[in-house]
């Protein structure tokens, strides 16, 4: 074959480019490269962006998706920042917006070596929780908990401490037992609990403030299957068996429903029993009804309530088999704006009676029921769970409604119980809130500003919550 013309090998590469393009919905430094050689003329302007919800947004100057780990380091030693990295836009905070540049780890995906004696597997940080579980299913493996929502990247969670529910199991940025990382430098990180311990630490929740993850070394265990069972009683009758409902199932977690007094539970238990049938997923015309309900009766909380509890009353409960992965996460098409905070366990309980007692005292108009989790203490510095055992109660409030006026009137019953926000969530939180609630701020402060001094990784956002000029 004859060597190709210069115009055909920047058709070829214009081609290539468009293909990652039509791929990960962002544009990759190679069409940027592309363009100069096809004409002189300045570049297209950059795509905006959103979040799942729609409540964050920009317009950066670029956005890139870089293929390899040679060419993400390539590109952040020279970008001006802030360099913001995104996954599946799924933190309601304003974590990634950056008028700089953009960039999404889509390519660097995948889960490419495994241990089956140690049961640990290296994973690229792009990886789709969802496709990660798949694939570490068909190595025989799996994570001891799951979120329930399987659509962030492993970089997008590990960094935020994004959890499951479980009394006794930790985030999943305790699953980490070593990170690779590029910094603004240009520079590859590699940290484990021995090699660079001090960046290992502020690494495993980072906020991407650190650098650019590549890769993580995650501890999972072997393919295991789990008996959900759901439930629905009055919610003081959950509330009273709340201590015996986490110490006597592997996974608890419930829902009470604005307006109803009813609370539905959700256990998940291992066991060797075969596997059932996938049931039809009703979340979301459950809560299309609930939004129903809201538009047709909110006038009236009383007949709200008698109506709902009608509805429920019938319910039977319901158990299905599976394994882990598929029984730990659900879809959610029905979008949302969510604030969730991380208490300390014992106040948990008086913090929801207090939530659910404003909420319906003030008839505020919501739908969406109240989640309630569990999670286990662990040691990373920036982790909500740092040292004590937690309960985590999160409120969500439908897409096209403003979220304001609901989130201001919980959010201080959240501070009131020395409530830790989740990262990724909507809270109203600055420097000196944070470092009155994180005993090892200062440590993390210390570690962020030796890696990145000039702030390449800092958006408007994290400078106020790391208080950076």
């Amino acid at each position: 074959m004859t060597n190709a013309s210069p115009s055909r090998r920047n058709l070829l590469k214009f081609a290539t480019a468009a293909s990652a393009l039509a791929a990960t919905g962002t544009i990759p430094a190679l069409l940027q490269s592309a363009f100069a050689d096809v004409t002189a003329s300045p570049p297209p302007a950059s795509l905006p962006w959103h979040n799942w919800s729609g409540g964050q947004s920009c317009r950066p100057m670029m956005r890139a998706a870089p293929a390899s780990e040679a060419e993400l380091a390539e590109m952040i030693a020279h970008a001006t920042g802030p360099v913001r990295a995104v996954g599946a836009g799924h933190s309601f905070s304003p974590l990634v917006p950056t008028q700089g540049t953009l960039l999404t780890l889509d390519r660097i995906a995948g889960v490419v070596s495994h241990d089956a004696k140690t049961h640990q597997a290296d994973v690229l940080a792009g990886t789709r929780l969802s496709r990660m579980s798949i694939e570490l299913a068909k190595h025989g493996l799996a994570f001891d908990n799951m979120p329930d929502i399987n659509k962030q990247s492993l970089a997008g969670a590990v960094s935020t401490s994004t959890h499951g529910t479980g009394a006794e199991i930790g985030s999943l940025s305790t699953f980490l037992r070593g990170l690779r990382l590029v910094t603004a430098s240009g520079e590859i990180v590699d940290c484990d609990a021995k090699t660079k311990p001090d960046i290992y630490q502020a690494a495993r929740v980072s906020l991407g403030a650190l650098g650019v993850l590549t890769k993580a070394r995650v501890q999972a265990r072997p393919l295991y299957k789990l008996k959900r069972r759901t439930w629905i009683v009055p919610v003081e009758e959950m509330l009273a068996q709340l201590p015996e409902l986490e110490a006597k199932n592997r996974n608890f977690e419930f829902y009470y429903i604005p307006y109803s007094g009813m609370a539905l539970g959700i256990s998940n238990n291992e066991t060797d029993e075969p596997e059932t049938p996938m049931p039809v997923n009703e979340d979301d015309d459950g809560l299309r009804q609930l939004k129903m309900l809201d538009d047709w009766l909110g006038w009236s909380p009383s007949l709200r309530r008698w109506t709902i509890q009608k509805i429920l009353g019938g319910m039977e409960p319901e158990e299905r088999v599976d394994y882990s992965h598929k029984t730990l996460s659900t879809d959610r098409g029905v979008r949302f704006n969510e604030m969730e905070y991380h208490l300390p366990r014992e106040a948990a309980p008086a913090a929801l009676r207090e939530i659910i007692d404003t909420i319906e005292k003030n008839n505020i108009k919501v739908f969406f029921p109240i989640e309630f989790r569990t999670t286990a203490a662990d040691d990373i510095w920036l982790s909500p769970f740092y040292g004590r055992k937690s309960a985590s109660i999160a409120v969500h409030q439908f897409h096209e409604w403003d979220y304001k006026p609901y989130f201001k009137a919980i959010e201080p019953i959240f501070r009131k119980h020395e409530g830790r926000p989740h990262w990724g969530k909507l809270n109203t939180l600055v420097a000196a809130d944070f470092q009155a609630l994180y005993p090892k701020w200062k440590d993390f402060l210390e570690v962020r500003a030796a890696l990145d001094p000039e702030g390449k990784f800092l958006n408007p956002y994290l400078k106020t919550v790391f208080g950076v000029a």
